[in-house]
């Protein structure tokens, strides 16, 4: 097990020792000066337990014998900011995943989620002198104990959000798992998931949608211009071929600033031309509406087929393509600024 995690802010969780130099003495360790974090590791008892690096260090260094953080742990740190260790309500912390493999048992403990799954000899890899699991598996740990499909292409979209895997990578790393439990589901899902949604409120959106109209081709996040290459806009989602954007609008747009941000973006939908239906976060628990609007949406662009368009989405020649993965990684810090400012917002 690693003894020095190299990220600023962590507090390393200590052994008992005698002499009180290395460690607490046992006899410190019973009072009220220090915290038992797990398999005779203890931190002084002013670290936050709530903080979530924090956690996840003596998550893992608290669990006997060799383990490695997984899933949205591991993610998280690997710099995944979509990971926050948060469940749905946005308030409950998640209990850290830790995996060991499935060839020995621990006992369980307060916070902790113990993962008994496959680990092939490559799974594990060290960050800043954390053992975890490499992206993929991290993502497929996920994926697979997601309650929906929408769930499973959430934790792919998000991971590669932030470049941490890519598609093909997926697809490559669920081939490895013929015949293990839920690969069917995996590869179902990875079949969904697109390398350029920007929020995790996108996926849903995007499914909910191709679900009601399957012949819809959607881009995620494609940049539309008009015919002299200057940017007006980009949708969560575009159906080029119809002329119907997709928008999606949650709690964080009903302040005044983004809400007549909106009501400008509209007003651009509309002079463009383009239908727009939009998504709010009180669709996800009844479609109604926004099958209703989606289905009004491509009713009216229909009436618009054969008018001239005064945008495309093709890209001038100044414009630098962030739609993949692969073309991301190779930006450099300054193009990154530049180019994925409004994903890292």
């Amino acid at each position: 097990m690693t003894t020095r995690i190299e990220r600023p802010g962590i507090v390393m969780p200590v052994r008992l020792d005698p002499t009180g130099v290395t460690g607490p003495t046992p006899g410190q360790a019973r009072g009220p000066g220090w915290r038992r974090v797990g398999s005779g590791r203890y931190v002084p008892a002013s670290v936050d337990p709530g903080d979530l690096e924090q956690r996840i260090v003596e998550a893992v260094l608290g669990t006997s014998g060799p383990v490695a953080a997984t899933g949205w742990a591991a993610l998280h740190w690997g710099r995944g900011r979509w990971f926050s260790g948060l469940a749905a309500d946005g308030v409950t912390p998640l209990p850290v995943p830790v995996a060991l493999g499935d060839r020995r048992a621990v006992r369980p403990r307060a916070g902790v989620v113990l993962s008994e799954d496959w680990l092939f000899a490559d799974d594990v890899v060290e960050l800043d002198g954390l053992p975890l699991t490499v992206a993929e598996r991290s993502v497929a740990y996920e994926m697979l104990r997601a309650e929906s499909l929408i769930g499973a292409v959430r934790a792919i979209d998000m991971a590669a959000a932030d470049d941490l895997v890519d598609v093909e990578s997926m697809r490559v790393y669920a081939g490895r798992l013929a015949g293990r439990p839920g690969v069917r589901r995996l590869r179902a899902a990875i079949e969904w998931a697109d390398e350029n949604s920007w929020s995790p409120q996108e996926p849903t959106m995007r499914i909910h949608w191709r679900r009601a109209l399957p012949q819809a081709r959607l881009l995620c996040n494609a940049p539309i211009f008009d015919h002299d290459g200057r940017h007006l806009l980009t949708p969560d989602l575009l159906d080029v071929e119809h002329g119907v954007g997709g928008e999606y609008d949650g709690v964080v747009h009903l302040g005044d600033g983004p809400r007549r941000r909106d009501l400008d973006r509209d007003a651009l939908y509309r002079d463009l031309g383009i239908e727009l239906v939009t998504m709010m976060s009180a669709d996800g628990r009844d479609l109604t509406s926004f099958l209703a609007r989606l289905q009004g949406a491509y009713h009216r662009a229909a009436q618009r087929r054969g008018t001239p368009r005064s945008w495309t989405v093709d890209q001038p020649d100044w414009w630098v393509d962030t739609s993949t993965v692969a073309r991301r990684r190779v930006l450099d810090a300054a193009a990154r600024a530049v180019w994925l400012r409004r994903q890292a917002s």
